[in-house]
């Protein structure tokens, strides 16, 4: 097995950030500093992280937590505040969040041990869609406004891929449901006030086939074995494009 998938398997971090650790030196084979990411390695390798013997692949689990506002997706952080892995029991294995909601949104956030799994939901080549619910300022949302978003909206870093949208509730309403599949940094927010209506409260509500449905804020609950094979044939499914890193879509 090569070593960043050995990593990623042993619930290390995701594929791309345990290359980033190997390519650091970080990462020993032995009593050697390894930077290929490539390497064959085993259980018998005596791979290390930072000196720590590293036991080998976990048992790989999936869990569904709905994120409050004020949590943010990481998982730790440098000055105390709280974190999405501190509110799902880890039961010895280290979770980390796959991909990311900002601080100021809340909604469904997948949490893993899984690299690989989380490299294939979040990198935007393998296209596995994401919907939010955002209410919006700037008073009721014009139809061409919408259409806008439909089509693509101009950002800094470049034109935007076709969003679903559709309005939420009564005509005039400023509240919109919206799936993308990209992953650019914030960028739910940055469509919304492209097109002249900042987001005052984001939710993200389903996650590829997943839904938010019945999980209170703050609760989590373990994806059954069928659902997370649901994720990994959407994965395997999605054609794709493209090799940026999901960001933090929000």
């Amino acid at each position: 097995m090569r070593l960043a998938k050995y990593l990623a398997h042993a619930g290390v971090a995701s594929r791309r950030a345990a290359e980033a650790l190997i390519a650091a030196g970080r990462v020993s084979v032995g009593e050697e500093i390894v930077t290929d990411p490539a390497r064959d390695v085993d259980q018998h390798s005596r791979v290390a992280l930072d000196g720590k013997a590293i036991a080998g692949p976990e048992r790989r689990v999936l869990y569904a937590l709905n994120k409050p506002v004020g949590v943010l997706s990481t998982a730790r952080d440098t000055h105390g505040r709280p974190t999405v892995v501190e509110l799902v029991p880890a039961h010895g294995l280290r979770l980390y969040p796959v991909g990311r909601l900002d601080a100021d949104s809340s909604g469904l956030i997948l949490l893993s041990n899984d690299g690989e799994l989380a490299n294939q939901l979040t990198h935007p080549r393998f296209q596995v869609p994401k919907t939010y619910r955002a209410r919006l300022g700037g008073g009721p949302i014009a139809a061409d406004r919408l259409q806008s978003l439909r089509t693509g909206v101009q950002l800094e870093d470049g034109l935007t891929a076709p969003a679903r949208v559709r309005r939420v509730g009564p005509a005039g309403a400023n509240t919109i449901e919206l799936t993308i599949h990209e992953g650019r940094n914030r960028q739910v927010r940055r469509m919304c006030q492209a097109i002249g209506h900042p987001v005052i409260e984001l939710q993200r509500t389903r996650f590829g086939p997943l839904r938010l449905d019945g999980l209170a804020p703050g609760a989590h609950r373990r994806l059954a074995d069928a659902e997370v094979e649901r994720l990994r044939a959407l994965a395997r499914r999605s054609p794709g494009r493209g090799d940026a890193t999901e960001r933090g879509a929000l």
